[in-house]
């Protein structure tokens, strides 16, 4: 039996599910795909949202011989294969080789490809989950166009869903009853994936009859589980949700911020939002209130000790916490400035005024010579050289605009003129 997903898989561009900022009026890849000229590109983005499809309608509108490879089962004698069937009687106006899953192959069979792309025998569409930059050898990137596929929304989801119960009531013979808050709870439910959205409506409509036509709430979250988080721990998307979470903290907004922590956990990762709110106390709120990292170090430890799910409490607490904090990067600006500098190999001799000289013979080097205890003079405070020849006159910390640094700016700047 034929699943819905195949049934329905769209046969034109018009019929495919979201995607407009690709395949909308006047976009470059709808030009492509309408008309015969066929570049090299890899379609890259989440499983379901249309990347097989438009590779194949591209290819059914193509005069080239059709290959089409799955890399995780395909091997180097299939490429060779498809190489020796290049001629100009059985593959007059070339190949056009649909490659799923490109991230699968190895350095040498990308390679092994890459003549008959370049002489135009071979025309490639590869498709990738992952990170095109990170998984696909350069020589092949560099020639090749890479397009994005977005999630699917589900406001384009849901005239999906419509037409999908529509094929159903016709070969069924009844009508399929539904809400709209229904509908939307299975558009969003299927976290941007048309596959799973069209495996929920199958596996929903198996449970309907005449007698009990109507597609309730518990049917629908039966069906579509937790399949609405999509989350891959090792993924782009991993690095993508951590990513927001900082930013949005960064940025002050504790609503945005809370959802990406929701994510995190919704799919079982308690680490990755531990370690990266430590980091962003210090990185992001650092000295405009250098507390942060105390309370949120805290927050941490209660979280790992209580576990999921309620360690979702003290880490929405630290998130809440950083997101309305003042901020200032102060420090970690200071810090990268003095690590650039002694990583080209400046600031090596110390100064012999601060050198060691507790040991024999010290006196005799120089070393310590010179050096002015600071806790007698007023303040605390002695005006002498601490830094290294080659790096005179550096300034790495600027105080930050916030209350508590421009307390200290202002208190420094005081005692330094009374000295």
């Amino acid at each position: 039996m034929r699943p819905l997903s195949d049934i329905l898989r769209p046969t034109s561009i018009d019929e495919m599910v979201g995607q407009r900022h690709l395949l909308g009026k006047g976009k470059l890849l709808r030009a492509i795909a309408e008309g015969k000229d066929i570049p090299n590109m890899i379609f890259y983005g989440p499983s379901g949202v249309g990347k097989t499809t438009l590779a194949r309608i591209i290819s059914e509108k193509s005069d080239r011989k059709l290959y089409k490879l799955n890399a995780t089962t395909a091997s180097i004698s299939d490429i060779k294969d498809i190489i020796n069937d290049i001629n100009p009687f059985t593959a007059p106006n070339g190949i056009l080789l649909y490659l799923d899953e490109i991230q699968y192959f190895n350095k040498k069979q990308q390679q092994s490809l890459l003549e008959f792309i370049e002489n135009g025998s071979i025309t490639l569409i590869a498709s990738t989950t992952e990170n095109p930059y990170f998984y696909v050898y350069n020589a092949i990137l560099s020639r090749c166009t890479v397009f994005e596929f977005k999630p699917v929304s589900a406001h384009d989801m849901i005239p999906f869903i419509k037409r999908s119960i529509q094929y159903l009531e016709d070969q069924r013979g009844f009508t399929i009853q539904y809400t709209e808050e229904g509908l939307k709870k299975i558009a969003y439910g299927c976290g941007g994936d048309v596959r799973k959205c069209c495996n929920c409506i199958e596996i929903i409509s198996i449970a309907l009859t005449k007698e009990h036509p109507e597609i309730t709430e518990e049917m629908i979250a039966e069906a579509s589980q937790r399949s609405g988080n999509h989350y891959d721990k090792d993924g782009d998307y991993h690095y993508d949700i951590l990513s927001a979470f900082q930013k949005s903290i960064r940025g002050s907004d504790p609503d945005a911020a809370l959802v990406y922590l929701a994510r995190l956990l919704e799919a079982g990762n308690l680490i990755a939002p531990c370690r990266r709110l430590m980091v962003i106390a210090a990185e992001d709120i650092g000295l405009a209130y250098p507390q942060a990292i105390s309370i949120v170090k805290s927050c941490v430890d209660c979280a790992q000790a209580l576990g999921l799910p309620e360690a979702r409490i003290p880490l929405a607490e630290a998130v809440i916490l950083l997101a309305t904090a003042p901020k200032s990067n102060s420090a970690i600006e200071a810090i990268d400035a003095a690590m650039a500098d002694v990583s080209s190999g400046k600031g090596q001799i110390i100064p012999a005024n601060i050198q060691d000289s507790h040991y024999g013979g010290a006196e005799k080097l120089g070393h310590g010579q010179g050096y002015m205890y600071p806790h007698p003079y007023p303040n605390h405070y002695v005006n002498q050289n601490y830094m290294p020849a080659d790096l005179q006159g550096k300034h790495y910390y600027q105080f930050g605009d916030n209350k508590l640094e421009s307390a200290s700016a202002a208190y420094w700047k005081k005692i330094k003129e009374e000295s």
